[in-house]
């Protein structure tokens, strides 16, 4: 039997601009009744074009943003996102990670720092304790113990966007929410992190929302596709009903207008990891 991790019903987001002397208040309506649901362990990537209102969704998930209505369920509990703000709990269970690598670090922290502060603010786990799981972390995301005591701006983009998925992982969370998190990167580069993230995945059977605008990407990362236009749904399904069968005219030129990347490369890497596992 599946278990969903996470579940949306009916969430709506409306944001109130403008407005002064001679300008009446408008609405902006940024999601409009999405309803979705992630069975543990699967991938739901969530697609369209900038402004849609994907990553108004994704804020909205992790809790950062209030949501306007709708509910919200976590491990089959329900979560206030009328308030927005994660309490602990909801803390350990769900975490983000950004699209940029280059700002989502502290520069002035040493990366034992930035993997160890999670733990610090979340457990009582000591520093020894701390020192020993930062290390074991970066091992699982491809890096070394010799990495522990260096500064941010002295990885690549990919590295540092590794060490941003193992800082997300340190609290053991059930959700991981990714947004754009491949998009800053070279495509040589988001094989390898595209690889990572399947392969944490398979380790410790994480929940992934992706948020994403690249299809060639989400084609070979997401067991469900929903594509969203101007804050609606507007299409929901399978990897394979999406994108063989697509349903909706937004969706269909959404899809001719796309350029075909290297995908080959991606699936073809993939399937490496996937076989020798």
């Amino acid at each position: 039997m599946s278990i969903k991790v996470v579940e949306g019903k009916n969430i709506v987001r409306d944001y109130h601009v403008g407005g002064g002397l001679f300008r009446a208040q408008r609405t902006v309506h940024a999601v409009k009744g999405v309803s979705f649901s992630v069975d543990k362990g699967k991938t739901l990537a969530i697609v369209g074009e900038s402004g849609c209102g994907k990553s108004t969704l994704a804020r909205i998930i992790t809790l950062i943003d209030p949501a306007t209505s709708g509910e919200l369920f976590i491990d089959g509990n329900k979560v206030d996102i009328a308030r927005g703000g994660l309490t602990k709990e909801m803390r350990r269970k769900v975490q983000i990670v950004f699209q940029n690598p280059y700002g989502s670090l502290n520069p002035r922290q040493k990366i034992g720092d930035v993997l160890g502060e999670p733990l610090l603010i979340n457990t009582n786990k000591p520093a020894e304790e701390r020192r020993d799981l930062a290390m074991k972390m970066l091992k699982k995301v491809g890096l070394g113990p010799e990495h522990y005591n260096r500064y941010p701006h002295m990885f690549s983009g990919g590295q540092r966007q590794r060490i941003a998925i193992a800082r997300a992982l340190m609290l053991n969370p059930s959700l991981l929410v990714l947004d754009e998190p491949v998009s800053a990167l070279d495509l040589s580069v988001q094989a390898q992190v595209l690889n990572l993230l399947a392969d944490l995945q398979d380790e410790f059977q994480l929940t992934y929302v992706f948020i994403s605008h690249d299809l060639s990407v989400v084609r070979y990362i997401a067991d469900d596709v929903m594509v969203m236009y101007f804050g609606e749904a507007v299409e929901y399904g399978s990897r394979e009903e999406v994108f063989s069968d697509p349903k909706h005219s937004y969706t269909k030129t959404l899809f001719a207008a796309t350029p075909r990347a290297d995908v080959a490369s991606i699936k073809a890497r993939l399937a490496k990891k996937k076989a020798a596992a």
